[in-house]
């Protein structure tokens, strides 16, 4: 019996990893074409964009799993069924039932890998990714080129000619403070200096003009600091419990909760909806193995997808369960009592 299940699980896995790093590599081209998209507001280095990526690893295993471990499954039953090596394992006595034993603790602990990562891994990620980006953001702000307009230094407009050695040169600054009062600041040099989370710009040897009203004002100086004031966007952390804490108040993240319960039951929830199709007699029935994959996902990820809009712990212990029964009543209706 020993043998039996490794030679299944065996079987499994390779048909299981054929399916799954396809998916995965498809589904991780898209997430870096998304990636690369934030490169026209943001400057990111190659490893930046990487270490974002990295981020979107949970969120890909989590979509592109389910769906592999249903594909490999029904693949799996149906290659061994037209092998004959379903038949042999039936003519020695085996019932189909025990056929599937290996199989369903493999749905185990799949399962039980998706809830790690939808519950630990996916909230924390894309945490990371938000800070990440915002942190990002941030600093693009303060990204200052020469000969370009329109650039901002928190509430001021400036203009630089030239940059060398991350040193600027002939620097112009305009800043409206109020409706009608206006400033403006030259300067031949300045640099952006960062020191205790505070961010300035120091200028040196120019001439600044206030003007408000009828009243024109004209100071010289040899140093001048200009902070940065401008409001910057943060992103607080939140550990796991207080994360999926906030279910009780938010029916969103509830919701979601619950999305993520039943995709993880995926596995779990199509043994016996796939066996019941795909443990064939290949003398007398055809494989429909694409048709049963299609159909299972579909039912699978609608209900998924009910639950998330209308969804309660109720309702999902429900959808679960008859699921469940539809599966086993399909399996013994068009296996089990032959085989």
């Amino acid at each position: 019996m020993v043998s039996v299940s490794r030679y299944i699980s065996e079987n499994f896995t390779k048909t299981f990893l054929t399916i799954f790093l396809p998916f995965f590599l498809i589904i991780s081209l898209i997430y870096l074409v998304k990636i690369s998209a934030l490169t026209a507001q943001i400057k990111l280095s190659f490893w930046e964009l990487l270490t974002l990526y990295s981020y979107s690893i949970p969120d890909i295993v989590f979509y592109t799993l389910p769906l592999s471990f249903v594909a490999a499954l029904a693949n799996t039953l149906v290659k061994l069924s037209q092998d004959n090596e379903l038949i042999a394992l039936y003519a020695l006595g085996l019932k189909a039932g025990n056929v599937l034993k290996s199989l369903w603790i493999l749905a185990l602990l799949f399962s039980i890998l998706l809830l790690t990562i939808s519950f630990l891994a996916m909230p924390m990620s894309k945490q990371f990714y938000k800070a990440f980006k915002e942190s990002k953001k941030n600093e693009a702000k303060l990204n200052i080129s020469a000969g370009k307009l329109g650039q901002k230094f928190g509430n001021y407009y400036i203009y630089v000619k030239k940059e060398e050695n991350g040193k600027f040169k002939d620097i112009v600054i305009y800043n409206r403070t109020e409706k009608n009062e206006e400033q403006f600041f030259s300067s031949k040099r300045g640099q952006i200096n960062h020191k205790d989370h505070t961010t300035s710009l120091l200028l040196e040897h120019g001439y600044g003009y206030t003007y408000q009203k009828e009243n024109l004002q004209q100071a010289q100086y040899r140093t001048l600091e200009v902070f940065d004031t401008a409001k910057k966007s943060s992103f607080r952390f939140q550990d796991i419990i207080s994360y999926w804490m906030q279910m009780k108040n938010d029916t969103k993240i509830m919701h979601r909760a619950l999305f993520f319960l039943i995709v993880s039951l995926i596995p779990l929830l199509s043994v016996y909806l796939v066996a019941a199709f795909t443990m064939i007699n290949p003398r007398y029935q055809t494989n429909h193995a694409f048709l049963v994959i299609f159909a299972t996902a579909l039912l699978l990820y609608m209900t998924a997808s009910m639950l998330e809009k209308y969804g309660t712990v109720v309702w999902l212990s429900v959808a679960a369960l008859l699921i469940l029964a539809l599966g086993r009543w399909l399996f013994n209706l068009r296996v089990a009592r032959y085989f």
